[in-house]
């Protein structure tokens, strides 16, 4: 896992500052003050969440178990679900996608509901 966390990590970093650019420069023009507020949310969970499957993808070398894989898994279908309908949301006027967010939110809340909990089991190992 740790090699595939750390090429998805440099996939969505890549990928969320090109949409910040993106949104500051190439939409800045084209979407409401709203819209645009809402893609930075988009690309700020992204880079966010991005930082933290860099750190599940180290992490995954050094602590046993499945509870950091998961939790790298939610950070990478939180980004898809999360940022990924607020991106589509916001370029194609479509809001019924705002129904895809939550859930997105919620797998970020489990990624770091994993993490801790790998946390907590590692301290009682040691």
């Amino acid at each position: 896992m740790l090699r595939g966390f750390l090429m998805l990590a440099a996939f969505f970093g890549f990928t969320g500052v090109a949409l910040g650019a993106f949104a500051a420069h190439g939409l800045k023009n084209r979407l409401s003050a709203e819209y645009l507020a809402i893609f930075h949310t988009g690309v700020t969970y992204q880079l966010v969440h991005t930082l933290a499957l860099f750190g599940v993808a180290l992490l995954a070398a050094h602590i046993p178990g499945r509870l950091v894989s998961w939790a790298g898994i939610s950070f990478v279908v939180g980004i898809l679900l999360f940022s990924g309908s607020l991106y589509l949301l916001t370029l194609t006027g479509i809001s019924k996608l705002g129904i895809v967010t939550p859930f997105g939110g919620l797998a970020f809340l489990l990624g770091w509901f994993f993490l801790g909990l790998a946390a907590w089991r590692m301290q009682l190992a040691v």
